[in-house]
């Protein structure tokens, strides 16, 4: 049975007031935890979830003291397993020589993605200048509305007014519409 948020943070905090059988019960019950974290990601790599689970009850213990008191255990729990699996990835991934390089991104689709973006462009050609910077801005880019008018050294309203214009141009063109 899985220990509560509650009952994990109560185990922490005792384990770090120098309780030591709080602090193993908390060790007790992530083995699972981990286990089921690292398992349901690396499907058919038993070896390698233990090895994670080891490594991050490590690390668990060892940073301790950065835990906050005031916070979500299983949050910061998690998060050191995540740090641990990335590391874990960059260990063990594999390099591909650069000849044969195209033929492994035209299996892998980036000619599709080269031609959506060839796509987006000749869609944004067709709007105002304005339009089509503050749409890449802020649909693509992935900048906020107050980022964006600040880059332009526009309004706020501004940016809002011609990114809905714009995309309600693109719409009405995409629908067959003049």
């Amino acid at each position: 049975m899985r220990a509560s948020e509650d009952q994990l943070r109560i185990w922490m905090i005792g384990g770090l007031d120098g309780d030591s059988g709080a602090y193993t019960a908390l060790l007790n019950a992530l083995v699972p935890m981990l286990r089921s974290f690292f398992g349901r990601r690396l499907r058919g790599a038993a070896d390698d979830v233990e090895d994670l689970v080891q490594e991050t009850m490590m690390a668990i213990h060892t940073r301790r003291g950065t835990y906050d008191r005031d916070r979500a255990f299983s949050a910061w729990a998690y998060a050191v397993a995540r740090y641990k699996m990335i590391d874990h990835f960059r260990r063990t991934r594999t390099t591909v020589p650069i000849e044969g390089l195209e033929d492994i991104l035209v299996a892998e689709g980036f000619e599709a993605a080269t031609s959506a973006r060839m796509d987006v462009d000749t869609l944004l050609g067709e709007l105002s200048p304005k339009q089509a910077r503050v749409i890449r801005e802020t649909r693509i880019e992935g900048l906020s509305v107050a980022e964006a008018a600040e880059r332009g050294a526009i309004s706020e309203s501004d940016v809002k007014v011609s990114v809905h214009r714009g995309l309600a141009a693109l719409a009405k063109r995409l629908k067959g519409g003049t």
